[in-house]
């Protein structure tokens, strides 16, 4: 059996997606400019829609650079989600970045579940409809 080694493509995209909702919900403690997004083609992670990558302290002192995550989308599974289901996976993928951002991971036990994915798109939601509520209304 021939195995294809698994591609990368910087996903600019997604990035876009990302800072938006790190802005729109409030997630003070990630910073934007060190989380790179990438769209994977081949991966044979069975039910896996993205993941997260975070370069551990090891890492971060061993070259001096400061903490970087990487957001990798699934192509296979990912594009074929509807928007609402993508902007949930990769709100899902923000809150494993722990508030030090160092590097570390939040583990889904006691930090994420479906609810609290749920409830931070829903105040996503309400935050878009308030925009384009005042974006309408002719002062």
């Amino acid at each position: 059996m021939l195995f294809l080694p698994i591609k990368y493509f910087e996903a600019p995209e997604i990035k876009e997606r990302v800072n938006e909702l790190v802005d729109a919900l409030d997630l003070f403690h990630v910073v934007p400019q060190h989380v790179y997004c990438f769209r994977s083609k081949g991966s044979k992670a069975g039910r896996t829609i993205a993941r997260i990558h975070g370069m551990g302290k090891i890492w971060q002192e061993a070259l001096n650079l400061p903490t970087y995550y990487v957001i990798e989308v699934i192509s296979e599974r990912y594009d074929e989600m509807s928007e609402e289901e993508q902007e949930k996976v990769l709100i899902h993928e923000l809150l494993h970045i722990p508030r030090g951002f160092a590097g570390g991971f939040r583990p889904h036990k006691g930090y994420i579940d479906r609810k609290t994915v749920e409830s931070l798109y829903r105040t996503l939601q309400k935050q878009r409809e308030t925009k384009r509520r005042d974006a309408s209304d002719p002062e």
